[in-house]
């Protein structure tokens, strides 16, 4: 695997001809005042969605006793998580259609009905629904289509506009989870997602005056059934995680029934989009090595990350005794080796040009912590968490924003939008796959204690 990100990738599409700016058949090409403007409106709409996921964890030990089902605990974070991963690749394809500017608008709007109605919900069920309709209108901004108009698109200018996002990450991630806590401990936890509605009106007005990207229309086949199978695969597969030695045995003839149509819905998924005319994820990326080898990185980063930011505080309160305001201050620790080694290693990165020895360091930094935050007790003081949370934070941020821009640089221009997607569809189906499997150890080990 090359090292380097400059040297590994494809070169940028040639510089168009005078005038060809906006033609269809092209990349759209934007002056660097251009970019920052659009920037700011497709921050806003990612800064509404970060916050959601961030914000959750805190109040759920409060919105499980209130609504009860601990059991069901995961599905409010793997619900959103399922059908965001299944949207983000046909809100892509839909806004080549439409604009993209219409469509960014439409999803936030979608997202701020969800989280209304996730606030006025009376029990579990009502929730999971609404938090899967909050997940339907997560739209990610597509970076990958904004380019200069000059030839300074390097894969190390890159790095700076993902950078901008990185720090939108890392405010939604600290903000998040002390506005979760202070909801929660004050005006209740329902406000954690009405929360959404000034916000996403604010996004809307910046989109709406600020967005002014140049649309190019072009005919798409979308690809309904590789994103329903994909969903439907990876939903057997939690029902299997969520019921196995709970509802049912392991070994019981439902579970292994769910697992089997699990593994045949990938085999299915595998040979539609061998087939589809513009597949969500199309198989001949995965010949490249850069490509396969991140997206399996983005995969164990989400089973980990997620495991962390939605357990790590239920233990605190839960085990520690502490209130939801004190379990969100709590979680700073995390925070800050995320935002202290994403920040470094990216800059490093755009000065070097090298990249690999960053994931590796972060998956060590992430499995020593995961070991480490495995033998915690109700006698475990809160220094030690705090040490082991930086550990886990700091392999967080040295794998995440890295990957996506190593696999990026590895890939032709005209396959940057979905590699870009597919590095958030891997990160995705490992957030719901560990959220699972976490919330299944715990509710077994609950029940048995």
């Amino acid at each position: 695997m090359s090292e380097s990100v400059v040297d590994n990738a494809t070169e940028s599409s040639p510089e168009p001809p005078p005038g060809a700016e906006g033609a269809a058949d092209g990349p759209s090409y934007l002056s660097h005042k251009q970019i920052m403007v659009v920037m700011g409106g497709l921050m806003a709409g990612m800064l509404l969605a970060a916050l959601d996921q961030s914000i959750v964890g805190t109040a759920l030990p409060t919105i499980v006793s209130q609504l009860g089902g601990i059991d069901k605990l995961s599905w409010v974070v793997t619900a959103y998580l399922l059908t965001s991963t299944a949207a983000t690749p046909l809100w892509g394809k839909i806004s080549d259609l439409y604009g993209r500017r219409v469509i960014f608008q439409a999803a936030i709007v979608v997202f701020l009905v969800g989280s209304a109605l996730a606030g006025l919900s009376q029990n579990m069920g009502e929730l999971i629904g609404f938090r899967a309709l909050q997940g339907i209108g997560e739209r990610r901004a597509d970076v990958a289509r904004l380019r200069h108009h000059r030839r300074r698109d390097t894969p190390r200018e890159r790095g700076r506009y993902m950078g901008l996002m990185g720090a939108v990450f890392g405010l939604a991630s600290v903000a998040g989870p002390l506005l979760g806590g202070w909801f929660t401990d004050s005006i209740g936890w329902r406000w954690i997602f009405y929360i959404n509605l000034p916000i996403g009106i604010g996004a809307l007005v910046v989109c709406s005056f600020a967005l002014r990207l140049p649309v190019s229309r072009r005919e798409h086949s979308i690809d309904y059934a590789g994103a329903t199978t994909i969903v439907a695969a990876v939903t057997s597969l939690l029902l299997y995680l969520n019921w196995a030695g709970t509802s049912y045995g392991w070994a019981s003839w439902q579970g292994l029934g769910l697992l089997a149509a699990s593994v045949l819905l990938v085999l299915a998924f595998v040979l539609i989009e061998q087939r589809a005319a513009e597949p969500i994820l199309p198989m001949r990326l995965f010949r490249n090595q850069i490509f396969s080898v991140g997206n399996g990185f983005g995969f164990f980063a989400g089973f980990a990350m997620f495991g962390g930011i939605i357990y790590l505080p239920l233990y605190l309160q839960a085990v520690k005794g502490m209130s939801a305001m004190m379990s969100g201050l709590g979680m700073l620790p995390a925070i800050a080796g995320i935002m202290a080694t994403s920040i470094v290693s990216g800059r490093i990165m755009v000065k070097t040009g090298k990249y690999k020895i960053y994931p590796i360091a972060g998956a060590i930094a992430i499995i020593v912590s995961l070991f480490l935050l495995s033998g915690l007790t109700n006698t475990t003081p809160y220094w030690q968490v705090a040490v082991y949370a930086f550990i886990f934070g700091s392999g967080l941020g040295m794998t995440m924003q890295t990957i996506v821009t190593a696999i990026q640089n590895s890939v032709h221009f005209s396959d940057m939008g979905v590699a870009t997607a597919s590095a958030t569809f891997f990160r995705q189906i490992g957030a719901s796959i560990g959220t699972a499997i976490f919330g299944t150890v715990l509710t077994t080990g609950w029940r048995t204690t």
